[in-house]
C-alpha cells in the first residue's frame, strides 16, 4: 500500500487494494483546462524525492494563448463594480477553505513541512484572499481624490487597472507553494487587472488545485490563467509580449544568472511596469505597494456649473 495520500496523481493502492485515481494535470487558460500545445510534461517530485505527478510543460504558444484570454477578459473584469470584484475574491476564499485538507496535503508533500505548518499556510492563504477582497471598494478612496485647482474646475484623480499582468510566482522558500502564489495573484486582480501566472516549477500542484478553485468559484474565465513549466523558458516571451502591460518578477528574483535583469530589459520594449518586490517572508503583512503597482492614475478636469 502506498504511503502517499490519494489525490496527488501518484501510483499506489488505497486500503482494500483499490487503485487510486490518477489525475491528468493541465494548464488553466481562459477558464478551460487544455493540455500543453507542445504535448510535453515534466515530473514533479515530493520533498522526499518520490514521484507526485506529471505536470504540463507550457510552451511559448501556451503563453500567447493565455495572454489572448487575459486580454479578452479584461474589459468585463475591469468594468465590473469594485463591490462585485470584492465579492468574487471573497468567494474564492470560501471555496479554497472548503478544500483546506487537500491544499494542506499538497503543500506538505511538496515542501516537506509538517501537517500543522501546511494547514497554517493554507489558512494564511485564505485570510490573504479575504484581506485583498476587502480592498476592492477602498482603492479609489485611498489612491484617488479631489485635487484643489486655481480656477472654475473640478479636478479628480482616479485609479484604473493597467491591463494584462504577467506574474512569475515565487519558486522556492517558506510559504511559496500556496501563500506566496496567492500573494502575487490577488493584488493584481483586485484592482481590475487580468493575469497570466507562471506557477512554481518545483511546487506546481497547489497552483493547479487553485486553478480548480478559480474555475468553480465566480471568477470569470480568462481573469486568471495559470501556466506550469519552466520560468526560464516561458518568462522571456511574456516579458517581451507587446500586449502585456506589467510583469511581476517575484519568481525570477534570486534565480541563477541575471534572469530578472534580462526580463526587465525585455519588458522595456513596450514600457511595461516592472514590479521587483522581494518577499523573504510571505506570512508578513503584505502592505499595499504590490497592489498599487498595477494601477494607473487618471486625472479628469470638469468645468463647474456644466
Amino acid at each position: 500500500m502506498s504511503d502517499v495520500p490519494a489525490g496527488l496523481g501518484h501510483q499506489g493502492r488505497e486500503a482494500g487494494g483499490r487503485l487510486t485515481v490518477r489525475k491528468t494535470y493541465k494548464l488553466y487558460i481562459g477558464g478551460a483546462f487544455p493540455r500543453s500545445e507542445s504535448g510535453r510534461s515534466y515530473v514533479v517530485n515530493g520533498s522526499d524525492g518520490g514521484f507526485l505527478a506529471n505536470a504540463a510543460l507550457a510552451s511559448r504558444k501556451d503563453a500567447r494563448d493565455a495572454v489572448v484570454a487575459a486580454r479578452k477578459a479584461f474589459g468585463g473584469w475591469s468594468g465590473a463594480t469594485a463591490y462585485n470584484r470584492g465579492q468574487v475574491l471573497y468567494r474564492v476564499a470560501e471555496v479554497l477553505e472548503g478544500r483546506r485538507a487537500q491544499f494542506a496535503d499538497e503543500v506538505r508533500h511538496s515542501t516537506g513541512v509538517t501537517l500543522t505548518k501546511a494547514f497554517a499556510e493554507v489558512d494564511a492563504a485564505v485570510d490573504r484572499w479575504v484581506w485583498y477582497a476587502g480592498w476592492s471598494d477602498k482603492l479609489a478612496q485611498v489612491r484617488g481624490g479631489a485635487n484643489p485647482v486655481a480656477g472654475p474646475y473640478f479636478n479628480f484623480s482616479l485609479p484604473e487597472p493597467t491591463g494584462v499582468v504577467a506574474v512569475l510566482a515565487p519558486q522556492d522558500g517558506p510559504g511559496s507553494a500556496l501563500l506566496g502564489l496567492v500573494s502575487v495573484i490577488a493584488p493584481a486582480i483586485v484592482g481590475g487587472n487580468t493575469v497570466v501566472v507562471v506557477a512554481s516549477e518545483k511546487y506546481p500542484l497547489p497552483a493547479i488545485t487553485l486553478s480548480e478553485v478559480l474555475a468553480t468559484s465566480d471568477v470569470p474565465g480568462g481573469v486568471v490563467n495559470v501556466l506550469t513549466g519552466r520560468v526560464a523558458e516561458i518568462a522571456p516571451w511574456l516579458a517581451s509580449h507587446m500586449d502585456v502591460n506589467a510583469i511581476d518578477l517575484a519568481g525570477a528574483l534570486g534565480a541563477p544568472g541575471a534572469l530578472a535583469d534580462d526580463l526587465a530589459v525585455a519588458a522595456a520594449e513596450n514600457l511595461k511596469r516592472v514590479v521587483r518586490l522581494p518577499a523573504a517572508d510571505w506570512s508578513a503583512e503584505p502592505g499595499v505597494e504590490r497592489m498599487f503597482s498595477y494601477l494607473e492614475t487618471k486625472t479628469v478636469w470638469h468645468p463647474m456649473g456644466v
